[in-house]
């Protein structure tokens, strides 16, 4: 009953500056969508984006009208539901030939789905849950031991089921952002760091030969100057994004993009294909309003009063950092391409979902920005 109640009130207590923030930048990407898929036909991508946004929408205002404080107390059936998602690669894992084992193709469905994209947001509620369990002491060894054990699991059977790299980097980054909000202390961040610069070389040693040119490029001239192996992807997506100067060649117009010779240009490098056709205006216009979203969730997580409701907004606005920072990162030739969509922009109804559900989130906590009085008292501390 709670929850109904809720749901009628949705219009009236949800966050509607963020969903018109969601809305406008995913409307950008219908536009650019249709430009990137011309050469081809694109009503039906476009249709199934606009598919995927409204199906975003109902769950943005179905998971904003749940109560976030129950739904933490459930942290190890969130994660057990996780693991359930992840381990319907072994039967059904398909790569679209990715080399990468990361979608779901379950019979009787129309589209794809990467499992891993709705871990991430019951990662963010399970880290969440965690963190403020031990908010009184979050900088102890038990505390982060706790956080990391959750992280572990996760990524490993991430890793070792779908092989994707790159949206497992997000569940770190979240954690990194979380406890970062949260207050865990900086040295536990160095330790970190050295760890991580301290096992480098060991997991060089284990990494595909392709994963180390990937990374090599970055820094090797002499790998594949013609740019027709390990620098294909780089070479025409730096020709695309440079190729529109100040103002671009028009819509429907790039040379390349209209060409269909840019790689992926209406998921991984649709940045580039704006670049083209929008030139660097039409970037920074993209930059903004992805900005706008994160500086959202930002602002919410920081009025709210509640430990736990903060780390959330502050999770979703890392996932969403990362993202938006390999995505232009890969596109610039400044990161090793693993894979990342631009969030609302790119095409993809897994990502454009899971997004929406993300978002829901925070704005549940525009709505309930603390714990009823109530519950604050009654209800026993979470261990």
């Amino acid at each position: 009953m709670d929850f109904l109640r809720e749901l009628k009130s949705f219009f009236r207590k949800g966050d509607m500056v963020l969903l018109t923030l969601c809305l406008t930048t995913s409307a950008f990407g219908c536009l650019i969508i249709a430009s990137t898929n011309n050469y081809r036909g694109f009503t039906r991508y476009v249709l199934m984006q606009v598919v995927a946004i409204m199906l975003g929408v109902a769950a943005y205002a179905v998971v904003s009208s749940l109560d976030l404080e129950k739904l933490s107390e459930h942290r190890y059936i969130l994660t057990g539901i996780s693991l359930f998602l992840l381990f319907l690669l072994i039967p059904f894992g398909t790569d679209l030939g990715s080399g990468n084992r990361s979608w779901l193709d379950l019979p009787l469905l129309p589209m794809y789905i990467q499992p891993a994209e709705f871990c991430k947001i019951f990662y963010i509620v399970i880290t969440a849950s965690v963190m403020n369990s031990h908010q009184q002491h979050i900088s102890r060894p038990r505390s982060v031991v706790h956080m990391l054990i959750i992280l572990g699991l996760l990524v490993g059977t991430n890793l070792v089921l779908s092989k994707d790299l790159g949206v497992s980097l997000i569940f770190g980054f979240i954690f990194v952002g979380m406890a970062f909000g949260g207050g865990v202390h900086w040295g536990w961040f160095a330790a970190a760091g050295t760890g991580i610069a301290a096992g480098a070389p060991v997991v060089w040693q284990y990494m595909a030969e392709h994963q180390k040119k990937r990374i090599m490029i970055l820094f090797d001239p002499t790998i594949d100057p013609l740019g027709i192996d390990e620098r294909y992807h780089l070479v025409r997506s730096l020709k695309s994004l440079t190729g529109g100067g100040l103002t671009g060649q028009g819509l429907f117009n790039g040379n390349r993009t209209q060409a269909g010779v840019l790689p992926s240009q209406h998921t991984d490098f649709i940045f580039s294909a704006i670049g083209e056709e929008l030139g660097y205006l039409g970037c920074i216009l993209v930059l903004l309003m992805l900005l706008a979203v994160i500086a959202r969730c930002i602002w919410v997580g920081c009025q709210s009063k509640d430990f736990m409701r903060r780390m959330v907004c502050f999770g979703a606005a890392s996932a969403l950092i990362f993202q938006v920072c390999v995505n232009v990162g890969m596109c610039m030739g400044v990161m090793p391409v693993i894979g990342l969509t631009l969030p609302l922009i790119s095409y993809g109804g897994s990502s454009t979902v899971s997004i929406y559900l993300m978002l829901g989130l925070v704005s549940g906590v525009h709505a309930r920005p603390a714990p009823k009085s109530h519950e604050r008292y009654i209800r026993p501390p979470r261990y």
